[in-house]
C-alpha cells in the first residue's frame, strides 16, 4: 500500500467492479485502486512491489507468493456470424478439425494437443487473432470473458465442452499478508463484515431499555417471585 490507495492488478477479461464496490463500502478510509495490465506484467510487479495484490490467470510461478484460486472459466471459439459453428450451442474439439485455429503468442490457455490445423501465422496479440478471425483467417478459442472483452458485432462465440480451461486467482506477496489483504480475501470469498478475518468489525452498540420499560420487566420478576 502506498499513499494511503490499496493498489490492485488484474489481468484482461477479470471484472472487479463488484468487489471493489464491497470493499468501498467495508474499507472507505482506503481507497481501492484498480490496475489492468497484460497478464505477463502482473506477477513481475507483484514481486517488485509496485502493487498489493492482483487477480492473475493460473498457473503463475508462486515462489514468495500465497495464491488462492477462484474461479475457472469457460473456454469457447470465435467465430464469424456467418460459420456452420454459429448454427449450433455448443461444440467440442473433434468438431475443429479441420479449422485453422489461430494461436495468438499472449494465449492464456494450456494445450496438450491443440485442435484444428495451425493457422498460416501467430499474432502477437488476442486483439490481433480477433481481427484475424474477422477476416476469415481462422478461429480462436479463449476464455469466454476474453471473447466478451473483445466483441465484435460481426462475430460470436461458441462454448467448447472439452476445452483446457482457464482459472483466476488472487495472488500476494507472502511477507505482506496485512489487515487489508485479510479484508480484501474476506471480500472476494463472500464474507460477511463480522466474519472477515482482518480488521475488527465495528462494535454494535448495546441498546438500553427505557426506564419506563426496565421498570416493568423489573415489577413483572417480583410478581413471579412472589408466587
Amino acid at each position: 500500500m502506498t499513499d494511503g490507495e490499496f493498489r490492485l492488478a488484474y489481468v484482461p477479461g477479470v471484472t472487479p467492479g463488484k468487489w471493489a464496490g464491497v470493499w468501498a463500502e467495508r474499507v472507505r478510509e482506503v481507497p481501492l485502486r484498480l490496475l489492468q495490465m497484460p497478464a505477463a506484467e502482473v506477477v513481475p510487479l507483484l514481486r517488485n512491489g509496485g502493487v498489493d495484490a492482483a487477480f492473475v490467470r493460473l498457473p503463475v510461478d508462486r515462489e514468495a507468493l500465497h495464491v488462492i484460486p477462484l474461479y475457472m472459466e469457460t473456454t469457447v471459439v470465435v467465430v464469424p456470424k456467418d460459420h456452420a459453428v454459429a448454427a449450433v450451442e455448443e461444440v467440442q474439439l473433434a468438431d475443429l478439425a479441420d479449422e485453422d485455429v489461430l494461436e495468438p503468442l499472449d494465449d492464456v490457455l494450456t494445450w496438450d494437443d491443440r485442435p484444428g490445423q495451425p493457422a498460416f501465422t501467430r499474432p502477437e496479440s488476442t486483439a490481433g487473432a480477433i481481427e484475424l478471425v474477422a477476416s476469415g483467417a481462422g478461429v480462436l478459442l479463449l476464455p469466454q470473458s476474453l471473447a466478451r472483452l473483445h466483441h465484435r458485432k460481426d462475430l460470436t462465440y461458441r462454448t467448447v465442452t472439452d476445452a483446457p480451461q482457464s482459472q483466476i486467482g488472487l495472488a500476494w506477496l507472502e511477507v505482506v499478508t496485512t489487515d487489508l489483504m485479510e479484508e480484501l480475501i474476506g471480500i472476494v470469498r463472500g464474507r460477511t463484515p463480522n466474519s472477515s478475518r482482518g480488521r475488527n468489525p465495528p462494535q454494535q452498540p448495546t441498546r438500553k431499555k427505557p426506564p419506563q420499560q426496565r421498570s416493568a420487566s423489573k415489577h413483572r420478576h417480583q410478581k413471579r417471585r412472589r408466587r
